[in-house]
């Protein structure tokens, strides 16, 4: 009888070039006990969790605290990274060069109002432009600007249109009052 070699686990291929018998039967037996402890550590790290686990389950600690403490600690880490830092600058300064551009916007209009408001409200309109008032020639060309003088047009029209047909009484708003508007009333 010829001896059959019995499946331990391992396939039994040729020897690779270089390693004698004894050599590879050293390395197999390494690689067994090297696995027998990836198994054993494996069994000590469950263990160890499951141990971990009732010692928070008695001290009160749930799941969501331990997220919350990770969120918390990511969050901590991102804000000190030079990225966020970098990018925290960058909008802060945008932010206040947009605040500086419309504050010298609104006082731009703050002054076009009080000009407005020391003419009579009759000749406001009619001899005083905005178009030509305005020092900032990219502002008037600007789509915004056209838009609002636009608006603004529309509503001398209407106002002025008034007044050209021979009546200085403005109509009121429900029709019922026949009191014409003070001809110097606030803009």
């Amino acid at each position: 009888m010829t001896d059959v070699p019995v499946d331990t686990g391992t396939s039994r291929t040729s020897i690779p070039e270089g390693l004698t018998e004894a050599e590879e039967e050293e390395l197999r037996s390494e690689l067994t006990k090297v696995e027998e402890e990836i198994v054993t550590l494996r069994q000590v790290l469950a263990a160890k969790e499951r141990h971990c686990g009732e010692l928070k389950r008695k001290l009160g600690l749930t799941p969501l605290d331990g997220l919350k403490q990770n969120l918390s600690k990511s969050w901590h880490d991102v804000q000190v990274s030079n990225a966020y830092k970098k990018t925290q600058e960058t909008l802060s300064q945008a932010g206040q060069k947009t605040s500086a551009a419309l504050s010298n916007v609104g006082s731009a209009i703050s002054r076009k109002l009080g000009d407005m408001r020391a003419h009579p409200f009759s000749h406001s309109f009619s001899s005083y432009s905005i178009r030509h008032s305005i020092s900032m020639p990219a502002m008037r060309n600007s789509a915004t600007f056209k838009s609002f003088e636009d608006r603004v047009g529309t509503i001398k029209s209407k106002v002025v249109g008034g007044r050209e047909n021979g009546s200085d009484n403005l109509p009121s708003p429900t029709g019922s009052s026949d009191k014409p508007l003070q001809d110097h009333a606030p803009f």
